[in-house]
């Protein structure tokens, strides 16, 4: 799988043009190659698209080549007699989200609960620690009296760190998704095209 992020780098209206042009023009390329291509993100503009996030289902050298900066030679087609005439794109790589599933490895070790709870409080191993392997995320469990209740609250415990992890990774994705707009080159163009 190959995540791919097009901007317009937050460039005039003509480079959200430019980058409706290229969508089209990768896609036809992914079509040739009979590779499905999903769009999972796109922010529309009235010019075109300011950005678009494509999941191909795999990576191949013809779409390696689309990674880089995109040059588009045409006069404005919004600002008559504009003297510039090249617009850019960018069309880069994105590392998707690490998701965590709760399928993983967890390890329960049986432990005395501690604190006030009357006589079979510091006696019996009812309390449960709980680890998740994969992500090291650990919980422990004491408030029930039989140690197959705190086995059980313990999972939801850890499927609920998980999703919070996994949304907090998520995030932290679209945020670097969101910097990648800034990183446009301008120049040295991996592709030229003319309209």
């Amino acid at each position: 799988m190959l995540l791919m992020q097009l901007s317009s780098a937050h460039g005039p209206a003509e480079c959200e043009y430019a980058l409706r042009l290229t969508l089209r023009k990768l896609l036809q390329a992914c079509a040739a190659e009979d590779l499905a291509v999903e769009v999972l993100e796109e922010s529309c503009t009235p010019a075109g698209y300011r950005s678009v996030l494509l999941r191909c289902e795999r990576e191949t050298p013809a779409l390696r080549e689309w990674l880089g900066t995109i040059q588009w030679i045409f006069a404005s087609p919004f600002r008559p007699r504009h003297p510039r005439k090249n617009w850019f794109v960018a069309v880069q790589r994105c590392e998707p989200p690490r998701q965590l599933a709760m399928d993983g490895e967890i390890q329960f070790q049986s432990c005395k609960a501690s604190g006030k709870g009357g006589q079979h409080v510091n006696t019996t191993d009812s309390a449960v620690h709980a680890l998740h392997v994969p992500s090291g995320i650990a919980v422990k469990v004491m408030s029930e009296r039989s140690q197959h209740a705190n086995k059980r609250l313990a999972r939801e415990l850890l499927a609920i760190k998980l999703a919070q992890h996994n949304a907090r990774s998520q995030g932290q994705a679209q945020r670097l998704r969101s910097q990648q707009h800034w990183e446009v080159e301008r120049g040295q163009a991996v592709k030229v095209f003319r309209l």
